[in-house]
């Protein structure tokens, strides 16, 4: 496995433990269909959440977030469309939201998480 896979896996990790410690049930992890992946589905509250987790290791390739470009955060909508299908269920709120993860060798795991993103 690349450094840069165990990288993201371990961002994906640290995404699904905070989303835990702050209320959230984990639905999914890493949910794949033809059109893509999704890294985590969770809900909260009644929401189901659909969430995109970018983990850098620096700020030198700029910030997590500027990762998620327009065409992925509509890939993204479609994902959350299949997925809802797939599951077949009927929910009634929905939300797409990013985690960026930065993960710096010798220092502190910086998580930040923006709600509805799209």
């Amino acid at each position: 496995m690349k450094a840069k896979d165990i990288l993201g896996r371990q961002g994906e990790e640290l995404a699904s433990e905070y989303l835990v410690e702050h209320g959230y049930r984990i639905l999914e992890r890493n949910w794949r269909c033809r059109q893509g992946e999704i890294d985590v589905v969770a809900e909260r509250e009644g929401v189901t959440v659909f969430v995109e987790v970018k983990t850098r290791s620096g700020l030198r390739y700029g910030h997590p977030f500027e990762a998620i470009t327009i065409a992925k955060m509509a890939r993204l909508r479609r994902l959350a469309s299949a997925w809802c299908e797939a599951a077949e269920t009927r929910r009634r709120q929905i939300r797409i939201d990013a985690i960026g993860v930065l993960v710096p060798p010798r220092e502190p795991v910086t998580i930040e998480h923006l709600e509805g993103i799209f």
